[in-house]
């Protein structure tokens, strides 16, 4: 084979010529599947036994992929020389190893003797690991029988007492990869719930510990192969993370519909992995460290909730819960147990709740309900419970829409998980609040079923209402209360959106919030699903800014609903308005600037706070006792913070008029123009009391509100506020215009010139 191996002008193959020859060699189209992985490893071995000649006390140990033959299209060899002490292995492991990297193959590989593999297997886990997928290629059968054997025997003698190391390297690693099933662009190989996953798993059965390798763990484990075997073939070399630009591709090779229906397959698989490997090393720490034992030594069973009982450390059911006919409450009373006391539910459990639980009534009887609701309330428990009770389907029964739900992938990079956790994780988040309201098993059910119009076409804030009320009235919530759970769907964007782009000190936000809320229970229902929200989204969804701005809208709000009179608008600061002009203030995330001439004033001030990369979270403009003000909320862009010192002073000068701060502005602005999907404006006519309201959506860009307030200033309009709101990549701006609605020709200019400058 050595000798049809593709070779580039220097005589080395090139980067992943060998492995395409191989495919070609054994015809295999695509390479794609169990059989093509088997192909690959039966030409591997036929290219390496053609390398080392027949000798005692030798033998050539294949070990990773190509020991378990599954080799990937563009995967490593890892070879071990085994060798009895027989004189010359250095020369012999040389003219194995240097056709090898002739070929362009990359290689891992070791020389040793039984003994001194052994002795590192002992002392590095991941070693141990290796040698129990070991597989003699060529040479000495007894040799590698005995490496074999007796590094199997030490992994079931040793295992239960190297796992917590295991497990710790294990968990360093997900915190460096994350986890698969909720990553847009995971590694199928060392996020959590991958490859190397089902490796512990495999390792774990192997020692004898549990059955880890279940039917439905094969399965995902063949399909997440599958998956990289396509990834590799798609991007023509070694890579295991399935980015973005790759999953069409990807999915295509595959069969699958779509890049999106890919990411839901990966997810669903590496959910598999991950509850296996949990159980998994919960088997082992019971072996370990043994649980509480009666007389008789068999372990003790503790009453923990009605039909549910502790068993060695996990939630079984009790004899007479079994033997009587199931309550069809029975798994959610089950799941709320294992919720409020952070114990998991067995196996066995799972499996015959699975089978042998019958279907709810609809509605829900009361028992189901208050089982529902504990199980959504229970805080950090809530999590693992209904993954678990999902892994088994039993959440399909509770709620039929799950199915659409699960896995499904949120694009925004906002998100740090998918759909159906993103719900979860929100009640879970809510939970936290549930003493600030009235109706705390309203904010659980509303937490969970916020998002669930997603995935449809349309508003999801809209769409989802019907669903979400329909679910409501099945768990048999009377018919306010179900109205309710429709408004908290309909209205859950409500604060922050208002609260980020709009002027709250506006009398007109106020009231049509106040309207849209109705009365002060909703509106703290709104205030703790907002958090709950953000909480599971992500720590790019909310901010000490965002939360302030929140809390001051709900304060004007309650205000307005208890005493049926507006708020009045906040004092400017009485520092602004004393001094020799200009005066500048520099406070925390607030600066502050009075001056002569209002004309200008905003789009000079965003300019110098963008020169020394401040993004503007909001501004404020306006005239009092002849003195322009301009107040701004700011953060850094890049997490830096400006030097106050010289910000101060290009502040100072900028607004006294100094050119030449203003061409270093428009020099800079420039400079840092966005790209993106066309932007767009949008006018909304009665968002103000005195003014009209210009929205422009766009893509994020530093700069952007200095270009615009020019460009607006300059068209003739003269800006009181601006709003702006950061949503990932994308922007959307709000820009009071003192003023009545303008007609259609000045729309169309102000618009042009916006467009123009973004």
């Amino acid at each position: 084979m050595t000798s049809l191996i593709k070779k580039d002008a220097s005589g080395h193959a090139g980067d992943g010529d060998a492995n395409l020859l191989i495919n070609e060699v054994v015809g295999v189209p695509g390479g794609i599947g169990e059989a093509a992985r088997r192909a690959r490893a039966a030409a591997y071995d036929e290219f390496l036994r053609g390398l080392l000649p027949a000798r005692d006390g030798v033998a050539l140990m294949a070990v990773g992929g190509l020991g378990r033959r599954q080799c990937a299209p563009y995967g490593d060899l890892d070879l071990v020389l085994l060798h009895a002490g027989v004189p010359g292995t250095d020369e012999l492991a040389a003219s194995v190893w240097y056709p090898i990297w002739d070929a362009g193959l990359r290689l891992d590989h070791s020389v040793r003797t039984v003994s001194e593999a052994l002795s590192v297997a002992q002392d590095d886990v991941k070693v141990a690991l290796g040698l129990l997928d070991a597989r003699l290629v060529v040479g000495d059968q007894a040799l590698a029988d005995a490496l074999i054997r007796t590094a199997a025997d030490h992994w079931r003698r040793t295992a239960v007492r190297q796992l917590p190391g295991l497990r710790e390297v294990t968990v360093a690693r997900w915190q460096a990869h994350g986890e698969l099933a909720f990553l847009l662009e995971g590694d199928l190989k060392e996020a959590a719930g991958g490859l190397r996953d089902v490796g512990l798993l495999r390792a774990i059965s192997a020692a004898g510990i549990t059955d880890a390798l279940r039917p439905a763990v094969r399965a995902a484990h063949l399909r997440l192969l599958d998956t990289r075997d396509a990834l590799h073939q798609q991007v023509g070399r070694r890579v295991d993370r399935l980015v973005a630009q790759e999953r069409a591709g990807v999915a295509a090779l595959l069969g699958v519909e779509d890049g999106d229906a890919l990411l839901r397959r990966v997810a669903g698989d590496a959910r598999t992995v991950s509850h296996a490997l949990d159980d998994a090393f919960r088997a082992a720490d019971r072996l370990r460290s043994g649980r509480s034992r009666g007389g008789n030594g068999a372990p003790v069973r503790r009453p923990v909730a009605r039909d549910v009982v502790e068993h060695d450390g996990e939630l079984v059911l009790a004899r007479t819960a079994i033997g009587a006919r199931p309550d069809p409450s029975l798994s959610l009373r089950v799941a709320a147990a294992a919720a409020t006391t952070r114990l998991p539910i067995a196996r066995a459990t799972c499996e015959w709740l699975a089978a042998y639980c019958p279907p709810l009534p609809a509605p829900w009887p009361a028992e189901a309900r208050a089982a529902l609701t504990t199980l959504l309330g229970a805080g950090p428990g809530l999590v693992p419970a209904w993954e678990t009770c999902d892994r088994y389907g039993l959440v399909d029964g509770w709620l039929p829409e799950w199915t659409r739900l699960r896995s499904l992938p949120q694009h925004n990079p906002v998100h740090r998980y998918t759909l159906d956790r993103h719900l979860v994780q929100a009640a879970r988040e809510a939970s936290r609040h549930t003493r600030e309201v009235d109706r705390p098993d309203l904010l659980l059910l509303g937490a969970l079923l916020h998002d669930i119009g997603k995935g449809l076409p349309g508003d999801h804030s809209t769409v989802g209402v019907p669903l979400a009320e329909t679910v409501a009235t099945r768990v048999g919530l009377p018919a306010p209360e179900v109205e309710l759970i429709g408004t908290l769907v309909r209205l859950h964007l409500l604060l922050p959106d208002v609260a980020t782009r709009r002027d709250l000190a506006d009398p007109v936000t106020i009231a049509s919030v106040a309207e849209a809320v109705r009365d002060t229970g909703t509106l703290d229902l709104l205030h703790a699903l907002v958090r709950a929200d953000a909480a599971a989204t992500g720590p790019a969804a909310w901010s000490d800014w965002k939360g302030r701005l929140v809390a001051e809208l709900v304060a004007r709000v309650r205000t307005a609903l208890d005493t049926g009179v507006l708020p009045e608008p906040p004092a400017p600061d009485p520092a602004l308005l004393a001094g020799p002009l200009p005066v500048v203030h520099l406070t925390g995330d607030r600066v502050a600037v009075a001056a002569a001439d209002r004309r200008g004033l905003l789009a000079t001030v965003a300019g110098c706070l963008a020169l020394h990369r401040l993004e503007v979270l909001s501004a404020d403009a306006s005239v009092v006792d002849g003195r322009a003000l301009v107040e701004c909320r700011v953060q850094p862009r890049y997490g830096l913070p400006a030097d106050p010192v010289p910000l101060r002073a290009d502040l100072r000068r900028a607004v006294a008029g100094d050119v030449s701060v203003t061409q270093r502005l428009r020099g800079r602005a420039l400079a840092a123009r966005g790209s993106g999907a066309a932007p767009r404006v949008v006018w909304h006519r009665e968002a103000a009391t005195d003014a009209v309201l210009l929205e422009l959506r766009a893509a994020d860009a530093a700069g952007l509100l200095y270009r615009v307030a020019c460009a607006l200033d300059e068209a003739g309009a003269l800006v009181r506020a601006a709003r702006i709101s950061t949503l990932g990549a994308d922007v959307v701006d709000a820009f009071y215009l003192v003023g009545g609605w303008p007609d259609d020709a000045t729309r169309a200019r102000l618009e042009a010139a916006v467009l123009a400058a973004v």
